[in-house]
């Protein structure tokens, strides 16, 4: 029996999506040490299994362990009442922003508010996509081919395209675990499927959010960063829902919540239909995430050491990777229009190269100080 109640650890989630700033990586450090070292609700075999489990499947990475920390003992009712738990505080917050930008976007304290914050969220991003390539491409020769054919082919075209990052997971799986597992089944945990699939013939804004963001949630592998270009290419280049420096605000609204930095689906779906436009959008975006925990759960000790898909995940990392670092530089081109953006972007590299444990929020912050101050006196 577990030492605590499914309240406490609803509770628990509840606390770390108010206040749980950092990023991915600092969300499942956090749970460790709670959960794991202080609290010891969680044994360490389990929250490495989650852990393994999360990074594998296509997902928000702290959101899909949370979700399997509340399968280990409370199995489908806790991983649903958990997940909810710790989205639902950032999906509000992102709600009331989203009110602010659309009642206020268009007075000046507003737009010189992201100015600032427009240059500063490319630098992050920047320094974010650093960060990953060093941690999961290392000396690997093919991955860094995938990670720059990945790189200039989302810069060319400014869209992600889906097969090719598909197609580089299939391609390190045969070049590092030739195909022998087909007869085993386990190539259920893949996302393939979703391609068989095709969109719901309709006018309905709402069920094109739906779609949308449902392809967004299914392959999204890793950080909640690696969304990024996916949803440039959609929401800006095929649907034109919205503008380049809107779709900046609503990454930096990302950065200065709490809680999964993929909840930013939330002020997007807002600013294309509203409130429920944010929730089919979260919805859309989360259930996926949800499906690809608690379907393999039950079955990761078997499969999840499984080369050919460790293989396949490899190659998908690189090529999501290697479309952040492309969408940095398109997004740049268009948001660093002058020498303050260019400053503000290289000294918001600088500071987060050389202080690592900054909090995010505290730069977005005097980036927005800053650009109130240069537009006052421009």
């Amino acid at each position: 029996m577990p030492v605590y109640s499914l309240k406490d650890l609803i509770i628990y989630f509840l606390k770390l999506g108010t206040w749980g700033f950092g990023g991915p990586v600092a969300l499942v450090g956090y749970m460790h040490r709670d959960l794991v070292s202080n609290k010891k609700w969680i044994s360490e075999d389990d929250y490495k299994e989650g852990l393994a489990l999360s990074q594998l499947a296509p997902g928000p990475l702290a959101a899909q362990l949370s979700i399997y920390l509340g399968f280990v003992h409370y199995r489908l009712l806790g991983a649903t009442l958990v997940g909810i738990a710790f989205v639902l505080p950032s999906f509000f917050m992102v709600l009331a922003i989203g009110y602010a930008y659309v009642s206020y976007g268009g007075l000046p304290w507003m737009q010189a508010v992201f100015y600032g914050v427009g240059a500063a969220v490319i630098g992050i991003i920047a320094m974010s996509s650093y960060k990953l390539t060093l941690k999961s491409i290392g000396n690997d020769k093919l991955l860094w081919v995938i990670f720059i054919a990945l790189a200039v082919t989302t810069f060319i075209t400014e869209e992600e395209i889906l097969w090719v990052i598909l197609l580089a997971g299939v391609a390190v799986w045969f070049a590092k675990a030739p195909p022998r597992w087909m007869a085993s089944g386990a190539n259920g945990i893949f996302p393939i499927m979703f391609l068989q699939l095709q969109p719901i013939a309709t006018e309905s804004k709402l069920w094109e959010i739906a779609w949308f963001f449902t392809k967004a949630g299914a392959f999204v592998f890793g950080s909640g960063l690696a969304i990024v270009p996916f949803l440039y290419g959609g929401v800006v280049k095929e649907y034109e829902w919205l503008n380049e420096q809107q779709f900046l605000d609503a990454v930096a609204v990302a950065m200065i919540t709490p809680g999964p930095v993929v909840i930013t689906v939330g002020f997007i779906g807002y600013l294309v239909a509203g409130v429920p436009g944010a929730c089919v959008a979260a919805l859309a975006t989360f259930l996926p995430c949800y499906l690809f925990t608690v379907i393999p759960a039950p079955y990761f000790k078997k499969y999840g050491k499984n080369p050919a898909i460790k293989a396949f995940v490899d190659g998908v990392t690189a090529a999501a990777i290697g479309a952040i670092a492309g969408a940095v530089l398109v997004l740049g081109k268009r948001t660093l229009t002058d020498l303050p953006t260019v400053l503000i972007a290289l000294t918001t590299i600088a500071i987060l190269f050389r202080f690592k444990k900054l909090q995010e929020p505290l730069i977005i912050a005097v980036a927005a100080l800053i650009g109130i101050t240069l537009k006052l006196l421009l």
